[in-house]
């Protein structure tokens, strides 16, 4: 790591636009003020990144989370139990987005913000801070085996500050203090109110592909849950319009609430999912 922080040194500058992610990655150095291209991905693995789409721009995420690899043969190693999430993000500004999302698993309706409040500079504050805030609509909960569900039985919300730096010109990590919120929870001990600390990060290991990890640390899960803290690792493809990220989890939901509160696989088993996010600029 040492060696690493030791190569920070003035790369030119030329013809950066932010709206090409092409351009974005010729112009991939900590010098510039402000710092750019922390993340190239929306989300590192599954916590949202530091990345917002740029104003008036419109970006188009198809995410497919497979089955668990464990039991083989049997489901073709997850892919026979796939579930798809479509979201839908547009830059009102630079600075603020708005998404819309649909997953088929729970089939959860979910709308989000994220909002730039501070920003990394040479020579200035050092961090990248971001806010992220989600209100989601669980449809798949079924009153014929809960006859008390109420409507507001469905609903769920998340907060997250998204804090991260641009060590150098290759590693980038990040903090997501998260709190989240549950009307309905699946274990009867499990508070509704709900926190976790993210932790993760972009390792760049040439112009095109980088590595990426991320983990959900449960700070209130009930001693009683059968539900895992979500570790996951991937790499990110940047091609010319959109990134492709593949990914291994033990997760299966692609939601906040979801991945941190009831991530069902364990890697000690051998019990987690291979997935991907394919994001298109428009």
């Amino acid at each position: 790591m040492k060696n690493l922080l030791l190569l920070l040194v003035f790369i030119p500058i030329l013809n950066y636009s932010q709206n090409d992610l092409l351009d974005e990655i010729d112009t991939d150095s900590i010098w510039d003020t402000p710092t750019t291209a922390t993340f190239k991905g929306l989300k590192i693995v599954n916590f949202e990144s530091t990345k917002l789409v740029a104003k008036n721009e419109f970006t188009f995420i198809v995410s497919h989370r497979f089955g668990s690899v464990k039991d083989g043969f049997d489901n073709f190693f997850g892919l026979d139990d796939a579930v798809t999430r479509l979201n839908f993000v547009f830059g009102v500004s630079d600075g603020f987005n708005i998404g819309v999302s649909r997953s088929s698993f729970q089939k959860i309706y979910e709308t989000s913000i994220k909002y730039r409040l501070l920003r990394q500079e040479e020579n200035g504050f050092p961090f990248t801070i971001v806010g992220f805030n989600a209100f989601l609509i669980n449809t798949a909960l079924d009153k014929d085996n809960l006859p008390l569900l109420e409507f507001k039985h469905r609903l769920g919300y998340t907060a997250q500050l998204l804090i991260s730096r641009k060590v150098n010109t290759n590693l980038s990590l990040e903090l997501a203090p998260t709190f989240f919120h549950d009307n309905y929870v699946v274990v009867n001990e499990q508070d509704n109110s709900q926190y976790a600390l993210g932790i993760g990060g972009r390792y760049k290991l040439s112009k095109r592909w980088s590595i990426n990890a991320d983990y959900g640390w449960h700070l209130n899960r009930a001693d009683n849950s059968p539900f895992k803290n979500p570790l996951s690792i991937g790499f990110d493809l940047e091609t010319g319009g959109h990134v492709f990220q593949m990914h291994f989890t033990n997760a299966q939901s692609m939601n906040t609430n979801g991945f941190l509160g009831q991530g069902a696989g364990d890697w000690s088993d051998g019990n987690f999912y291979f997935g991907f996010n394919l994001s298109r600029v428009f």
